[in-house]
């Protein structure tokens, strides 16, 4: 999510990030307070690697006929060919299965509605699956989940994905090691993996999900829409007309809706929306910078500036300062997220507040709900976002 490389404020965490940036998995203590705190990488080789096709499952299980029953272990063992330990150890997610004989049982597992019943030997661990983790706001969230696993005697297992072997391998890491339930951070499953997690009765919950879940995922997010409207809309109030915006991620949901909000707000006021003024970002303190030189460069620059997060903004504070423009009396700038840092800028930034900890919070109840029940929640829910006024915003002018 940021380039910048932020260290931890509790000791217990301090030696993490650069392990958990290079792909990996930590266990940490819910209290976050540096008790219980290991860290290893996942395998990058052997029997966790993803499995090869084979043959259709056995059509006696297939969804045309399904017994009206629940269908049992033994069943899947009979219809795949297979003992039921072998089954036993797919379905609990053990790595000593070849990947032919994992697909195949996964195959029947899937076809035949099977549903893992509830067990009270389950591991107090939630596992928080992320592709980033140098993000102030992937702390922030951190942060939340471990607080809320700490009330219910839990601890959280945190793995960030790289650009390695790990997209392929952490799934079957995770559930061959045993968890409550995943909470996913701005990624998503495949259709399959979805139903692996049905079957063995595990929840899923996803923060600021990257598309629309869908209806059979739980999913926690905050009022993107709304705070894209307002921090423009601030903007315009105290006098500004050339409002640019640098965006995040087009692939990103939140991205699109703190971007439909500016449009909204610039329609609702009366102005147009000039193309030149919005700036492709990547949440990174780097793009906001680039982009934010760019649009100083034009001809007529824009008087103020809506980051789409508040590291995007910090870059735009750092070109603003190069190209000698004074903040807030020649530019103002608005983030988004309102991360620690924000408020510790130069100026402090104005920025749109999402509850990061709370949304965070919320994943964990939800998830645990869904534990109880042994399946994924279906519940979409939305937190209000604030518009936090600071001293990088002011009329256009105001104060030369």
């Amino acid at each position: 999510m940021a380039a910048c490389q932020t260290k931890f404020r509790t000791t217990g965490l301090s030696h993490e990030p650069e392990r958990l940036r290079q792909g990996g998995t930590a266990i940490i203590s819910a209290e976050m307070t540096g008790r219980d705190t290991y860290a290893h990488r996942l395998p990058r080789e052997g029997a966790l690697a993803a499995p090869e096709a084979v043959q259709d499952p056995p059509p006696a299980l297939q969804h045309g006929a399904r017994a009206r029953r629940p269908v049992t272990m033994a069943q899947i063992a009979k219809e795949s060919g297979l003992s039921t330990a072998t089954v036993s150890k797919v379905l609990n997610g053990k790595p000593d299965v070849s990947p032919r004989t994992r697909k195949l049982v996964q195959d029947v597992l899937l076809s035949s509605g099977y549903r893992k019943r509830g067990s009270g030997d389950a591991p107090p661990i939630i596992d928080i699956v992320f592709n980033d983790f140098d993000s102030p706001w992937a702390i922030e969230i951190v942060r939340g989940a471990a607080a809320a696993a700490q009330a219910q005697g839990l601890t959280v297992a945190l793995t960030a994905l790289s650009e390695g072997d790990e997209r392929r391998i952490w799934f079957n890491h995770i559930t061959s090691r045993g968890t409550r339930g995943i909470i996913l951070l701005l990624s998503q499953l495949s259709e399959r993996q979805r139903g692996e997690l049905a079957v063995r009765g595990l929840p899923l919950v996803v923060i600021d999900p990257t598309a629309e879940p869908g209806p059979e995922v739980s999913s926690v997010g905050a009022t993107n829409w709304s705070g894209g409207l307002a921090a423009t809309k601030y903007l315009v109030d105290v006098g500004h007309r050339r409002i640019g915006i640098i965006t995040g991620p087009p692939e990103l949901l939140c991205s699109r809706a703190r971007l439909d909000g500016y449009r909204a707000a610039l329609e609702r006021a009366g102005l147009s929306v000039n193309d030149q003024f919005v700036r492709p970002g990547d949440f990174r303190v780097k793009a906001g910078y680039e982009q934010a030189k760019v649009l100083f460069n034009l001809s007529e620059r824009p008087t103020a500036i809506f980051a789409g997060n508040d590291l995007s903004a910090l870059g735009v504070l750092r070109a603003a300062r190069e190209a000698g423009l004074r903040v807030p009396e020649d530019l103002s700038v608005v983030g988004f997220d309102d991360i620690p840092l924000a408020e510790w800028s130069t100026p402090p930034l104005t920025t749109v507040r999402q509850p990061l900890a709370e949304m965070a919070a919320v994943a964990v109840r939800t998830l645990l709900e869904g534990t109880e029940r042994g399946e994924s929640p279906k519940r979409r829910v939305e937190l209000a976002t604030d518009l936090i006024v600071r001293e990088s915003t002011a009329p256009p002018g105001a104060l030369t």
